[in-house]
């Protein structure tokens, strides 16, 4: 299905698009990859939602991506006698591992890895920064604190630690399940929660066993500082800047966000762009201009796709909110200003053959009346690396492997089509790209197109030739002796 946008959309289903006819609505409207949200919904209900997606992939012949976003380990306080409590700024509260309900002095904190992290100075935030305490005295068991920002604290509200790196593991119990089964399930990405450093990415890696490509989810000041080493050990980047802007002051999310896009462009990583993009349209079926206006920064940034959560999971207005996205980014794609942001923000060092390739290939696609660049690749490389260069025209990715077209939906600019048969010559595969850019309406018979591939071919990371080639292919095999 062409889209007439280079950014991708991902959406999240819920309550609010959970049958069919919801599902393939989302997808026509500019869906690219639907989101799994696994702290929402049991397996039958995941495994339901997976099996609708793939029935609108085959039914509509078009390749769809699943991110499945484990849940992370969740850190709450207990519960209270009166059921909540009102803490006033300055006032003593402690957090303990006594097993009995809270009341206006204290409230246990069923977390003992906090409490071995802890040092005095340190900041607690809890019911998503509300109320803000300051550490002054803790123990293997305890934290004595002060209340800086006060208001009511209930059962069981999340506590974020955002000063100091908690020995815990991106992955639960629960997490561990969660991602046996969606792997198992075929799921084309892995979105981690909870990442603090290299290792909780690798740690994923080693279960997912190459089932499923991994993202990581920057959502701690842990992370943001550690970026460059967890870059490097994952397959993508959401920048989750809900949970950034809770345990980061507010103002700091904005060049966080770009800083963030810009290294993932630099090393030809997928980068997702989350979190209440659209959030008034859970409610109305009109964004307000902020919202648009934020949707159209992350699309100036460079970002590889936006998302939404909520807007499409237990929204009112869920295929309103898709096709709002999509409109943004048509408009904002076709302002000669974003080719300028684009160009003069890239970044890359290219120090391999496939760099050059790819460089080559856009160089001449922006210099001559070339209609697309068509890359032959069995891991989805050659069309990533292209896909860094954000070139002007189209990139089509031509694969013979299904799980390859499906994972790179989540690349900008990349359109995939599934090769019927292997290729084994170059000339072949010109034939295959000239045939694909006809049927999906790219290119005309008297127009010209950029092949890439890697010869031999089937082997991964071999991209090293490049041909400028009529879309007849009379003339393909006219001007090729081969």
């Amino acid at each position: 299905m062409r889209r007439l946008r280079n950014v991708k959309i991902v959406a999240t289903l819920g309550p609010a698009s959970n049958d069919y006819e919801m599902i393939r609505a989302l997808h026509e409207a500019g869906a690219d990859v639907f989101r799994l949200n696994m702290s929402h919904g049991d397996h039958d209900e995941i495994r339901a939602r997976h099996e609708i997606i793939r029935q609108v992939e085959k039914d509509l012949g078009s390749p769809i991506a699943i991110l499945a976003d484990l849940q992370g380990p969740k850190l709450r306080v207990g519960t209270f006698l009166n059921g909540a409590e009102d803490l006033e700024v300055d006032a003593k509260f402690r957090l303990d591992l006594v097993d009995k309900p809270g009341d206006s002095d204290r409230v246990t904190l069923p977390h003992p890895e906090i409490f071995e992290a802890l040092e005095p100075g340190a900041t607690l935030l809890v019911n998503d920064g509300k109320i803000r305490l300051r550490v002054e005295d803790c123990g293997k068991d305890y934290a004595d604190c002060i209340v800086v920002a006060g208001g009511i604290i209930s059962d069981r509200k999340g506590v974020n630690v955002p000063d100091v790196v908690l020995p815990l593991a991106a992955l639960s119990e629960k997490d561990l399940r969660d991602l046996e089964f969606v792997c198992q399930l075929g799921v084309d990405w892995l979105a981690l929660s909870f990442v603090q450093r290299a290792r909780d990415v690798e740690q994923a890696r080693d279960l997912a066993k190459g089932r499923a490509a991994i993202l990581s989810k920057i959502e701690k000041p842990t992370a943001v500082k550690s970026f460059d080493e967890i870059l490097a050990a994952s397959d993508g980047i959401m920048v989750a800047r809900g949970d950034l802007g809770v345990e980061l002051p507010v103002q700091n999310v904005p060049p966080i966000q770009k800083q963030l896009v810009r290294k993932c462009r630099a090393a030809a990583k997928p980068v997702i762009v989350a979190t209440q993009m659209l959030e008034s349209m859970i409610e109305s079926p009109m964004p307000t201009r902020a919202e648009v206006s934020d949707v159209a920064t992350a699309i100036y940034e460079g970002a590889d796709a936006i998302m939404l959560s909520a807007e499409s999971a237990a929204g009112s207005f869920p295929i309103e909110a898709v096709t709002t996205m999509n409109n943004v980014a048509v408009e904002v794609e076709g302002d000669p200003t974003y080719r300028d942001i684009i160009e003069a923000s890239r970044s890359a060092k290219r120090t391999t053959v496939p760099d050059g390739i790819v460089a080559a290939a856009r160089e001449i696609a922006e210099t001559t009346d070339v209609k697309a660049i068509c890359c032959f690749t069995q891991s989805g490389t050659t069309a990533i690396l292209t896909s860094r260069e954000k070139p002007r025209v189209p990139i089509i990715a031509i694969t013979p492997l299904v799980g390859t077209a499906r994972r790179l939906c989540l690349s900008w600019g990349i359109n995939c089509v599934l090769s019927s048969g292997d290729v084994t010559r170059f000339k072949m595969a010109v034939v295959s790209a000239a045939r694909a850019a006809r049927t999906e309406g790219y290119a005309s018979e008297t127009d010209q197109i950029v092949v890439t591939a890697g010869v031999p071919f089937n082997v991964q990371g071999t991209t090293n030739i490049l041909r400028v080639a009529p879309c007849e292919e009379r003339l393909i095999f006219s001007t090729d002796p081969e």
